[in-house]
């Protein structure tokens, strides 16, 4: 994380602020998103938080835009995984979700999206992204489209659920780990048996 202290405050860039906002969300939730604790964790002075920013909501609104671009640009790379077999496909799927960058900011981005409009809306465009993705896995695969939906839900709601309950490091692994299992759950089950 960059520090005004170690940069000067004059060299700060958005991009830092966004960065230590991010971190602020990721450690201490969206409540401690206020000026005094960016500028004091930043080690800089308020004028330098009001360089970049106009007050402390334009200042959440580019981190809920920050998160849709990076979320748009994860949803980019589910395109690098189309040519592999279905089940291969829904794996990286799962690996890209999951990833530490994914869960260090994903947890605290929904709880921010409870009290935000703008930060629901970015995160509910991100998740149909994302079950979108999944469901057309499970129908490459041989799912009816229906069951595919109901099963991309569900893979979606666990997913989310593992996020919620993972603490450490070793929670992250074992949700990978099962993923593996919940994967092939769902791809084994009937094609044709009722979501």
């Amino acid at each position: 994380m960059v520090r005004g202290h170690e940069r000067g405050g004059g060299h700060l860039s958005a991009d830092d602020w966004i960065e230590l906002g991010y971190a602020i969300l990721a450690e201490d939730g969206f409540k401690q998103i206020k000026i005094d604790t960016v500028c004091t964790r930043m080690g800089v002075t308020k004028g330098s938080f009001y360089w970049h920013f106009k007050d402390i909501a334009a200042y959440r609104r580019a981190l809920v835009a920050r998160w849709g671009e990076w979320s748009d640009e994860e949803h980019q790379n589910f395109a690098a995984l189309d040519d592999l077999p279905p089940r291969d496909r829904l794996m990286g799927l799962i690996a890209q979700l999951t990833s530490p960058r994914h869960w260090m900011i994903e947890r605290a981005m929904r709880e921010w999206a409870r009290s935000d409009p703008d930060a629901e809306a970015s995160i509910r465009a991100s998740d149909r992204r994302a079950r979108e993705a999944v469901r057309q896995c499970l129908v490459d695969h041989g799912l009816d489209p229906k069951t595919a939906s109901v099963r991309a839900a569900w893979i979606f709601a666990m997913g989310i659920g593992a996020l919620h309950l993972s603490y450490s490091e070793e929670d992250r692994a074992a949700a990978g780990r099962h993923s593996v299992e919940l994967v092939d759950l769902m791809l084994t089950a009937s094609a044709g048996a009722p979501g």
